[in-house]
Parts: C-alpha cells; sequence; structure tokens
C-alpha cells in the first residue's frame, strides 16, 4: 500500500514541478533557474513542516505527500545540470549563487517549517 500511496504522490509532483518551472522560469528573463529554485524551496518548506508533525503525522501521509509528491517535485538533479550549465556558459556568479542560494534557503525553510510545526503540534 505504501509504494501506491508513493506513486500516487509522484503523479502529482512530477507534473506540478514541469509546469510550475516552465511558468516561473517564463516570467523571468534571467539565466538563473528561478523555477527550479522555487519547487526546491516549497518542497524544503513541505518537508519540513511534515518532519516537525514528528509521530502526529500518519505514515501514509507522510508517504504520499513526503516521499511522493515532494520527491517527485524537488529535484537535485535538475539543480545539479543547470549550475553545470551555467557554469558552462561561463555565468560563474548565477552558477555560485545558483548553489549558495539554494542551500541556504532550502535549509532555511526546511528549519522555519520544522520549528513552526513542532511548536503547533
Amino acid at each position: 500500500m505504501t509504494a501506491v500511496l508513493v506513486f500516487l504522490g509522484a503523479m502529482v509532483g512530477a507534473p506540478l514541478r514541469y509546469l510550475t518551472d516552465r511558468l516561473v522560469q517564463s516570467r523571468h528573463d534571467s539565466l538563473f533557474p528561478w523555477g527550479t529554485f522555487g519547487v526546491n524551496l516549497v518542497g524544503c518548506l513541505v518537508l519540513g513542516a511534515l518532519t516537525g508533525a514528528g509521530t502526529a503525522l500518519p505514515q501514509p501521509v507522510l508517504a504520499l505527500v513526503g516521499t511522493g509528491c515532494c520527491g517527485a517535485l524537488t529535484t537535485h538533479s535538475t539543480f545539479s545540470y543547470e549550475t553545470l550549465r551555467l557554469a558552462d556558459r561561463k555565468a560563474y556568479f548565477y552558477a555560485a549563487m545558483n548553489v549558495t542560494v539554494s542551500v541556504i534557503a532550502g535549509l532555511g525553510a526546511a528549519l522555519l517549517a520544522f520549528t513552526t510545526t513542532s511548536a503547533i503540534v
């Protein structure tokens, strides 16, 4: 049953990632990968909140939303690819900022959501 929930969550997360990335990127005239940054940041917030809920969260919800949806929504491989592509285009500042801002903002978002949810639950 858990595998089915992960699969169903991924069926939502993967298209959501693609469509959000395309929508966000089409609105920015920049080399910076805003779409991937945005979906990864949202994924960090959601996973931080789910983790902060701890045992109050039923395991099926964690499988569906955390592993399935967020696993398909967020993307380390695209983040890596886009960073390397920026470096290949000699956009070193954007490449460095993509790594720095993504890691700091992602950890900050996860910590914020974790702390907030832990305090509420």
